[in-house]
């Protein structure tokens, strides 16, 4: 056999074992699956309404997220996104205003009808969201996301905090709040059930007797 035909049969020998090798390895390395979004902000449901961990809460349900240092992100939890429902129009305060902690800062419109919201701190408004105003269907799809309203400075933390839910009890008071509900309307616990134990886009909707401006005001802690 010459030199040249054992060169060549040697080629063909390893170009051979490279595909058989490249054909096994495809077939026993398993494809990597898609990774699943992480949740957002963590946490998880009570009663099924999505109560996030890393968010503190107001007793009227507003929350607060912190940014950074005396900064700090206000929102309107998915209960209270529920309650409001479909509104047609959000007030929001202006940068470079003061805003008391308890104090009304938000106001939501529906039917002719307006409900207001209580501030979680007390500080000076950086931004608003734009966003929400121009859509304020995005505070119920995302009410710990893009449903964000202000961003505000908070010159003492500390104090803040003094006024929230403390983290050990918030299941539980979001518990009771959804009981106080049922037991004032009990026709809306199907409502909440319907979907999986998700509550319903628009709580209300269903009940026109059931007294929105009323209903909202009162956990609102603006009746």
């Amino acid at each position: 056999m010459t030199p040249l035909l054992v060169l060549a049969l040697f080629t063909v020998f390893i170009a051979v074992d490279y595909f058989l090798n490249r054909r096994k390895a495809m077939a026993t390395v398993p494809v990597e699956a898609p990774q699943a979004a992480p949740a957002h902000l963590g946490g998880d449901y009570v009663d099924g309404f999505l109560t996030p961990e890393r968010v503190s809460y107001h007793p009227g349900h507003s929350w607060l997220m912190r940014e950074r240092k005396n900064v700090v992100r206000v929102g309107a939890d998915e209960f209270a996104a529920a309650l409001a429902g479909k509104v047609e129009k959000i007030e929001l305060p202006k940068a470079g205003q003061w805003i008391r902690q308890g104090q009304k800062i938000v106001t939501f419109y529906r039917d002719g009808q307006k409900t207001d919201m209580v501030s979680p701190t007390e500080g000076e408004v950086l931004e608003t969201n734009v966003e929400v105003l121009v859509n304020p269907s995005i505070l119920r799809q995302d009410p710990y996301g893009k449903g964000w309203m202000v961003t505000v400075h908070v010159p003492d933390e500390e104090s803040t905090g003094r006024n929230l839910v403390p983290k050990g009890l918030v299941r539980q008071w979001m518990r009771e709040s959804v009981e106080r509900l049922y037991a004032r309307q009990p026709a809306l616990a199907g409502a909440v059930a319907a979907d999986g134990g998700r509550p319903a886009e628009d709580l209300l909707a269903a009940l026109p007797d059931a007294g929105w401006k009323e209903v909202t005001g009162e956990f609102f802690l603006t009746a």
